[in-house]
Parts: C-alpha cells; structure tokens; sequence
C-alpha cells in the first residue's frame, strides 16, 4: 500500500530548483505538501508504531490470560498510539489549487487563496521541534484578509526541517510561489 502522504510531489523534489519548476503540468486541485517528510517527524512515528506494536503484543498475552477489559484497554491505546502517528506523518502545509491547509496534530485549517493577504518568510523566535524552547529562526508566516497573522505555517527548526535549511528554503518559496500564481495580494 503506498502512503502517498509521505512522499511530496515530484515537482518539489529537493534536487529541482523553485524557480525552474512548472507546476502548470500538475494536477493543481489535488492537495499535495511542497516538502519530503522530514527524519525527526518520520522517527517520531517510528517510534510510536514500535510503542503500538508492544501495546498490540500486551492486549494478545492479557487477552490469552483471559482479562476481557485489560485486552480491550490495550488494544484501544494500541489503536490512538497508531491514529497519532499517522496524523503527525501528517501535519504541516498542503497547497492546491483551492488554498493553503495546515494540519496541526488535532486541527486542520483552510484558507483559500483570495483571502490570503501576505505569505512570506521572516526572522523570529520560533519553537525547537514544536517544544517550548525557542530559538532564533525563519517562518513563514501567512495572514489572511481578517488582518490576522496565523502563526508560522513552517519553521526551520520544526520536525521536518531542523538541521535542513535548504529544504527549508525550497518549502517556502514553493508556498509564496503557490500564493502568487492563486491570488495571494502580497506575497
């Protein structure tokens, strides 16, 4: 079964530069993250299916020792533990053609394009892999017509780009180029 989710477009493959790619020659309504899955996000889930698999393992021994409810509790933890790890696999910026959607671990927000007012990288504390610690970095920010800020769609030192700048770079300049071709003012 391929997790398509995992993968990103050819077209934003990072040995292609931003700007020599033709995005026309896609398919622009389906919705398609502009980045590859970075290593921390990808051991993240990696090591909650491993947790999943000992939470799976202890519901097949408490459920041969016969405790209905004990099999039960396993089994459902085992199934949120694998729920979480595919909706971290999931989280960060998708771009189509209707608009820009981040996917945060219990939400996700879309915005259209034409309500979008500014999409663009700046200077800022951002938080170290989504922890409360803080360090200097870049985001990309995005603010709609509301005149709200929406907080940074990605940073450089989230899961999927901590110790990648140029990945960083590409990501961001795929998302303003998307803002720019679909109606974005200010970009």
């Amino acid at each position: 079964m391929p997790l398509t989710f995992l993968t990103a477009d050819r077209a934003f493959d990072e040995s292609v530069d931003a700007d020599d790619i033709d995005l026309r020659r896609h398919d622009e309504n389906r919705w398609r993250r502009p980045y590859r899955v970075g290593p921390w996000r990808v051991g993240i889930a990696a090591v909650l299916l491993l947790l999943a698999s000992y939470l799976l393992f202890a519901a097949v021994l408490v459920g041969l020792a016969g405790a209905v409810a004990g099999t039960v509790t396993a089994a459902v933890t085992a199934a949120a533990v694998i729920a979480l790890a595919l909706r971290s696999l999931r989280m960060g910026a998708w771009v189509s053609a209707h608009g820009l959607r981040h996917v945060s671990l219990l939400t996700t927000r879309t915005l259209p394009w034409h309500r979008l007012t500014l999409v663009r990288t700046v200077q800022q504390p951002v938080r170290w892999l989504g922890l409360p610690r803080t360090v200097q970095g870049q985001a990309l920010v995005v603010s709609s017509d509301a005149g709200k800020q929406l907080g940074p769609l990605l940073t450089d030192h989230n899961a999927d780009f901590l110790g990648r700048p140029g990945s960083f770079n590409r990501a961001a300049d795929a998302v303003e180029g998307w803002a720019a071709r679909h109606g974005a003012e200010h970009g």
